[in-house]
């Protein structure tokens, strides 16, 4: 492939009318409906919340799981920019676009939650509540937002042909990365730390004096697993829009973070282990919400573990692919076992919080507007190609 034709190659199609389009337009006039009955009529219109469970769906998964499968910027950005694997090159600017749209999307997503969205800076600008776990979370995220939205923008620059402005992000990166890293393992570990408050509340088996570290190794599984997937998922439909040198590593990218998360899997299942063993819960595996508890980490920590192995041993790219996918949903339901199923686990059936169909609506909507964002960026700015002005210049 020239650099003459590199970022010209298969403009967008010129008709609207695709699958994709018309399912997500679809999602959005749904999302954008309920969207106007959550903030007319508040959120009991729109959610199941009660005083047992203030922190739906919305908390499980657009926050809890999405930070944590937003992890591949500082993950990609720490390999290739502090360990210094150069090899990976390619997968840095993918995977800070997936991290800041999923960190954008979470903080989206709490407008939602939040009942007077409008207070958010409170915090930050009137009452600054500094002992607060929260305000800690919420100051991360806020200010690795702005990290990733900085590390992103030469991309956007190349396109708009601002050449001074992105060399003077460009010789930023690695002050900017060593940043994203502080700040990721201080709000990825905190996480978990907020469910330290409440021992009587979630399951022993989940219950942990470890809950924060467990956070932050699982969240560099989720960095290197989204990677994996989504760079699957590109090479599918936007194979168009790369160049000989993303081609030529995809191969390597998918075996090297395949083997990584293997590695950290083998490590997170014993520190698992370790946890169960410390607080000496060994009797809970015998009963209903062990047996979920082992579904957990023997389907969902152990199995991809051996599978990214044997992927890894024979280069088999198409398993390491669908061992990517198995991982996300696994880290996906442990955010949900730990923040609503094993929440309030002793309460009798009756009283458990099952997500009003807006409030999935809601999510589905949020991930959906994550998609169409993304496709209009790759397709048109240089994520997934080298600008021709800036060769091996980033």
């Amino acid at each position: 492939m020239s650099e003459a034709t590199v970022g010209k190659i298969s403009p967008p199609s010129k008709s609207v009318y695709t699958p994709f389009n018309v399912i997500a337009g679809i999602i959005i006039v749904i999302g954008l409906v309920i969207t106007v009955l959550r903030f007319t009529k508040g959120l009991s219109a729109v959610t199941n919340l009660d005083d047992n469970y203030p922190w739906g769906i919305w908390i499980g998964f657009d926050l809890m799981a999405g930070v944590a499968l937003a992890a591949g910027g500082y993950v990609t950005s720490a390999a290739v920019y502090i360990f210094g694997m150069k090899r990976y090159h390619s997968a840095v600017r993918p995977a800070i676009l997936t991290g800041f749209l999923g960190y954008a999307l979470v903080v989206f997503a709490l407008h939602y939650d939040v009942g007077r969205p409008w207070r958010l800076p409170y915090p930050f600008l009137m009452q600054q509540g500094t002992t607060s776990l929260l305000f800690e979370v919420a100051a991360c995220v806020a200010l690795y937002l702005t990290v990733l939205f900085i590390e992103f923008t030469p991309a956007p620059m190349e396109w708009l042909g601002l050449k001074r402005a992105r060399n003077i992000v460009v010789k930023l990166t690695m002050l900017l990365t060593i940043f994203g890293v502080i700040l990721s393992t201080l709000h990825q570990s905190s996480l978990g730390a907020l469910f330290l408050i409440a021992p009587a509340k979630l399951h022993p088996l989940w219950y942990s004096g470890y809950l924060p570290v467990f956070f932050f190794i699982s969240s560099i599984i989720a960095g290197l697993s989204m990677v994996i997937f989504e760079s699957s998922l590109s090479h599918r439909y936007f194979a168009h829009k790369m160049d000989e040198t993303h081609i030529a590593e995809k191969e390597g990218v998918a075996l090297g973070f395949a083997k990584a998360a293997s590695l950290v899997l083998a490590g997170y299942f014993s520190i698992k282990v370790i946890g169960i063993s410390a607080d000496n819960n060994w009797h809970y595996l015998g009963t209903g919400f062990g047996l979920w508890f082992l579904v957990e980490l023997l389907g969902f920590v152990a199995l991809p573990c051996m599978l990214y192995a044997i992927g890894v041993r024979d280069k088999n790219l198409t398993l390491i692919k669908w061992t990517s996918a198995l991982t996300v949903f696994g880290i996906v339901l442990n955010r949900l076992n730990i923040s609503l199923i094993a929440f309030n686990w002793y309460l009798p059936a009756e009283e458990k919080y099952f997500p009003h169909w807006m409030e999935i609506g809601i999510s589905v909507f949020i991930v959906t507007v994550g998609l169409v964002v993304f496709k209009f960026i790759v397709t048109r700015m240089p994520i997934l190609y080298e600008h021709p002005d800036h060769k091996g210049g980033h």
